[in-house]
Parts: structure tokens; sequence; C-alpha cells
């Protein structure tokens, strides 16, 4: 034990001693580093825990995945799915929090996240599910969950990147070579929601009816939707009734302009529906 450790540090260091399973220990590993010494000569015993923590995580990891098969399904969510894709302790559950306030565990350890974390962002009235993925190491797809994790990067909407070095970059590089997903480099944006929904290929349109305020929340639509594929997604009796449409924002070159079932909508436009 450390000079100066304290009692509660000797604690959880007994309970380390007498643990008899996995679980236990790292229980009692975490105990030990939040209680040790915050001073220079006990960065050697910090670095010490914080590495057996790590060891300790993937071992039960892997234990975990064999006993359940590995299975992992996240259901798509919202109007996209993001994915949080990085090398370990990039700052990756901070970011889930932020974006979504999901309740994560976050440490300064390595290999916290050991399975795959969700939240929603909700920009502007649209949702957006935020899927954080563990921590990509070498040879990914042949880890337990590695499989899984992988489609889901594959099939999420964008790639938010996040690593530490150049090396690390090139390991994400190699790792995720097989996969067609647009990818932005996380470096601590300020407007991240605004440049997400910019890269995400999707718009916002809001309805509304004659003589009223617009409806909220907004619809989100692929970019280059017509009237007619919001129509449809609103109620499909509106094709069948359809007489005219009214447009305000973008699109428009007018507030008002009355357009038909093949006017391309823009991002942010409120449509006024008009019916037979």
């Amino acid at each position: 034990m450390p000079i100066n450790a304290g009692y509660e540090y000797g604690v959880a260091e007994q309970e380390f001693l007498k643990a008899q399973t996995k679980e236990q220990k790292l229980k009692a590993l975490q105990k030990m580093l939040s209680t040790a010494p915050k001073h220079k000569s006990s960065q050697n015993l910090i670095a010490h825990l914080k590495q057996k923590i790590a060891k300790l995580k993937i071992v039960i990891e892997k234990t975990t995945s064999k006993k359940s098969g590995a299975q992992v399904s996240v259901k798509r969510e919202g109007a996209a799915q993001i994915a949080i894709v990085g090398t370990t302790n990039t700052g990756k559950s901070t970011l889930l929090k932020k974006l979504t306030n999901a309740q994560v565990e976050i440490a300064d350890y390595p290999f916290t996240t050991k399975r795959p974390e969700m939240g929603i962002l909700d920009y502007k009235g649209v949702k957006l599910q935020i899927v954080e993925i563990p921590a990509i190491t070498k040879d990914f797809e042949k880890t337990p969950l590695g499989p899984t994790c992988l489609s889901i990067i594959k099939q999420a909407d964008l790639i938010i990147l996040m690593f530490n070095t150049a090396e690390e970059k090139k390991l994400l590089d190699n790792e995720l070579k097989d996969v067609e997903v647009p990818i932005m480099i996380y470096n601590e944006q300020a407007n991240l929601p605004d440049l997400i929904w910019e890269r995400l290929g999707i718009i916002k349109v809001y309805t509304k009816q004659p003589g009223k305020k617009k409806d909220f929340p907004p619809v989100a639509l692929k970019k280059g939707s017509t009237v007619e594929v919001l129509a449809n997604k609103v109620h499909k009796d509106f094709i069948k009734k359809f007489k005219f449409a009214r447009i305000y924002g973008k699109s428009a070159k007018f507030d008002g302009q009355v357009v038909g079932l093949n006017h391309k909508l823009a991002d942010d436009d409120v449509l006024e529906v008009h019916v037979k």
C-alpha cells in the first residue's frame, strides 16, 4: 500500500484480495482507483490500477459474450442513425451523453463501454438515434462483439469518428475499410448537431392547415423529396383528395406559392395542403 493511501483505499484493497469473482474484483479495483491518493508519488499506482481494470473488463466481456453468444441487437429509431466510432479513451461516452443526455458510464480508464449504448438527439423536433460503438481494436471483426458492431456501423447513416493519434486513425481506417458510410471526424465542433444534420442528407418540413400556425414536430424526408412524398407520409388520403398546396420557405419563389405534387421541397419549408 502506498504511503498515506488512506483508510478507504485500504478497505477497497482488502475487498479485492477477498473477492471470489471477476466482477467483485473489478468493483474493488474501481473503488481502489477512486480512493487512491492523487499526487505525484501515486502516479505509478494509478496507472497500474487503470491497466488492471482495463484487462479485467476485457476478460469479463469475453466471458459474458461467450455465454450469451454475443447477441446484441440495436433497433433503428428516429429519422436517422448515427454511430459514434473510435479508439479507446477518446470521449465517445462523453459525446453520447452531451448529444442525447443518455445515462452511460464515463471513466478515465480504457474500454469503459462494453456493448453498444444508445440515445436520441432531438434536432429541432426530429429524432435522431445516436449509437456509441465499443472501442475499435486491432482485428476488431474477430472479437466477440466485432461482427455485430460492424453490422451496426454499416447500417448507420453517418459515422462520427474519434481518435487521439495518427496511428489510431490508421487503425480505424484499416478496421473500417469495408464500411461505405459517410464519415465526420470529431474535433470538438461547437455546432455539432447542425453539422450532423447537414451531413445526413435529410430535410425537415412542417405542415399546416389553412388559417392556422404550422404543426410541430416537422416531418423528416430525404433531400429531393416532393410534395407527393410528404403527402403520402402524412396521410394516404391526401393524394386521392389533393387539390393544390401552398409553400412557404426556401423552395418557394414567394410565400404562399401554389404548387403541385411534383414540387421539390427544401429544409424548413412549410406546406399547406388543400384538398377537394
